[in-house]
């Protein structure tokens, strides 16, 4: 397995290392003080969702939604400020921050709107979404004793439950890689099915993992407390390369990400020593990513 005291510096030697059906080796690890490039947040213009040419932006106490021209097709009025969108089906889904700090932090409303014309379909709670098929979306809510996915209709009516929350990989089934920020964590990648039923995969270490890869078989990287994981379809679970050691009761000094160009993944992870808060530094690896043996 690759360490990022292993590496050799910025160029040191490749190791190999495989999981599942996908196999990495390391190309560069480079460290460096100062934030990661990744805090510089959405690029100014930037839509918050896009679809079939249209595009839907967002600002305080709105939702816009503009053809390829940039021409305005309608504006919706919100209470909050949208943070994302997701477009399936004739719906749009935004979830928005609130200007107020209410019981649930920052959390504002989320709207389901027609995206014909942006009317109000529903307005309904939830800090992060994903679209289904046929219109149905899931809404999902993390804190004060909820942990818990939603799914509604194309009508905003409540269709099914599960006690679980985390980032949402939709395709061929429902897996969520759960973030219950609790120390000693309960996380794991799981599987919804009909009826509330929550399907265990493998356990994980850091109670936030960031948002993780989905590759073309569905195979999930998901980086885990400095571990490069591989998650199939099945909930198989493989270490694909052990790129930084973090002490589990300090993951909360760490942030990562990963991002893939072609057969190149980059995973950064932005470290906050206990003893120098405020000084970050980040580690970069740049890994080679290919098919390794056939999943059966």
């Amino acid at each position: 397995m690759a360490r990022s005291g292993e590496s050799g510096g910025a160029d040191g030697p490749a190791n190999d290392a495989s999981g599942g059906g996908w196999r990495v080796s390391v190309v560069k690890y480079r460290r460096k003080a100062g934030p990661p490039g990744y805090d510089e947040g959405r690029t100014a213009g930037q839509p918050l969702a896009r679809r079939n040419g249209l595009r839907v932006r967002g600002g305080p106490g709105e939702v816009r939604c503009v053809d390829a021209d940039g021409r305005a097709l309608w504006t919706a009025a919100c209470s909050g400020v949208p943070n994302a969108a997701h477009i399936g089906a004739g719906r749009v889904l935004v979830t928005t921050d609130s200007f107020d700090y209410t019981p649930w932090g920052h959390l504002g409303p989320a709207l389901l709107l027609d995206l014909a014309d942006g009317t109000p379909i529903a307005e309904l709670r939830g800090a992060s979404g994903a679209v289904l098929r046929g219109g149905r979306f899931f809404l999902g809510l993390e804190g004060y004793d909820v942990f818990d996915t939603w799914e509604h209709d194309r009508d905003g009516v409540l269709v099914d439950s599960w006690r679980s929350y985390g980032h949402y990989v939709t395709g061929s089934g429902i897996r969520v890689v759960e973030t219950d920020r609790s120390r000693p964590t309960r996380s794991r990648v799981v599987r919804l099915l009909p009826g509330g039923t929550v399907e265990r995969g493998p356990a994980l270490t850091d109670p936030l993992c960031p948002e993780p890869l989905v590759l073309a078989d569905g195979t999930i990287l998901v980086l885990d407390a400095g571990v490069l994981r591989a998650v199939d379809r099945r909930l198989g679970d493989a270490v694909l390369a052990e790129l930084l050691a973090v002490d589990p009761d300090r993951s909360w000094c760490y942030r990562g990400r990963l991002h893939r160009t072609g057969d190149r993944l980059t995973v950064t992870v932005a470290e906050e020593p206990e003893e120098r808060p405020g000084k970050q530094v980040v580690h970069t690896w740049t890994l080679a990513l290919r098919p390794g043996p056939a999943v059966v």
